[in-house]
């Protein structure tokens, strides 16, 4: 980079790496835990004969009020909960962070965790602290109270499931946690289609938590649809800073579509959850690999030499995600997407192959 350009950027994003997503190239694609599954004829042609009413020439709801109804109506979001939508969970993050920003504000996580939460508190000027996850992954709670009363975070953020390592956290942990918290907490369910468990529950007892979900993990990842739900107070702050028409026409459109055959997607998910559980069995019968249980629809392992195993599994036609270079607890660990059962087999196979 020239010194021109470096005089006048951040040197904290001069520091960061660009979220990086690899090129597919026609491989098996088990790296950024989506959905397998697409649409049969005929429910593409329904949505279509929707597309083609969309008025592109104008803008959206802002407010995008008919999917927000749907929603609600779908996932069950209490009718005195508030609603944003965003362009994606990434979105409803940085909008967060904007939000909270105040000098000498910060950011609380467990490590590992989503990378979202520390790039955004990055880009916004927050402070960002973390405390290291327990050697199975579980929760340090003890650790976690003690870094909240040091610190007072504007916002805490928890996956749950926790991403990468696919586990939930101790339930009575969490609660605790909220309430030590003197901010906000964040309770991202981006896996929630999958793990059997929602903190949506505690949204009346907890005026301080928030509730984050994805569509796109379900099925819809391509409509970059996020939403989360909670305090209504709160959420008025949040859209104070959300941009105008954040979610676009062709969005609102499907996403509506979409969710009046939730059956569908909601079939789709059982059977992950289904296709999950035999693969983490046929996985764990392979000598030299260990694996997370999970809850989500990927599952961590660890192997010895995990780079080169990445890479053979590439080789092979088979793409995943290296986690190893992220050191610490995650070394030599990739995380494998659930996916159709002929691509499972066809990972299976290669990595019985690589090792």
């Amino acid at each position: 980079m020239s010194n021109k350009i470096s005089q006048f950027v951040r040197e904290e994003v001069l520091a960061l790496n660009a979220y990086h997503v690899p090129e597919s190239n026609n491989l098996i694609k088990l790296d950024n835990m989506e959905n397998p599954y697409g649409w049969e004829a005929p429910i593409i042609d329904e949505w279509l004969q929707k597309v083609r009413e969309v008025q592109l020439n104008r803008y959206p709801d802002p407010e995008a009020r008919a999917l927000q109804s749907r929603l609600r109506e779908v996932m069950q979001i209490p009718a005195d909960a508030g609603l944003i939508l965003g362009n994606g969970s990434d979105e409803l993050i940085q909008m967060i962070c904007m939000t909270l920003a105040k000098p000498g504000s910060s950011v609380l996580s467990v490590s590992p965790s989503f990378v979202m939460y520390k790039m955004l508190a990055t880009f916004t000027g927050m402070d960002f602290h973390s405390v290291e996850l327990n050697d199975d992954f579980s929760l340090p709670l003890d650790s976690m109270l003690k870094k909240i009363d040091e610190v007072q975070p504007s916002v805490v953020y928890i996956a749950y499931p926790n991403n990468p390592t696919g586990n939930l956290f101790n339930e009575a942990d969490l609660c605790q946690v909220i309430e030590a918290s003197p901010g906000l907490v964040v309770i991202d369910e981006a896996y929630y289609a999958f793990a059997g468990d929602s903190f949506a529950k505690h949204l009346n007892r907890y005026h301080n938590m928030m509730v984050m979900r994805t569509v796109s993990k379900m099925g819809l990842a391509g409509l970059r649809l996020g939403y989360m739900m909670g305090n209504p107070e709160w959420i008025n702050e949040f859209n104070k800073v959300r941009m105008p028409f954040n979610i676009n026409t062709l969005t609102q459109v499907s996403a509506e579509f979409a969710l009046q055959h939730v059956a569908i997607l909601d079939a789709q998910t059982g059977q992950i959850c289904k296709d999950r559980e035999v693969l983490f069995d046929q996985m764990s019968e392979i000598e030299g690999v260990e694996c997370y249980p999970s809850k989500a629809n990927f599952i961590l392992f660890k192997v010895a030499n995990a780079k080169n195993i990445y890479n053979s599994l590439r080789d092979k036609g088979v793409l995943i995600r290296d986690l190893s270079s992220n050191g610490g607890s995650l070394s030599d660990c990739l995380r494998v997407t659930v996916g159709a059962q002929y691509e499972n087999e066809a990972f299976v196979k290669a990595l019985q192959e690589s090792l």
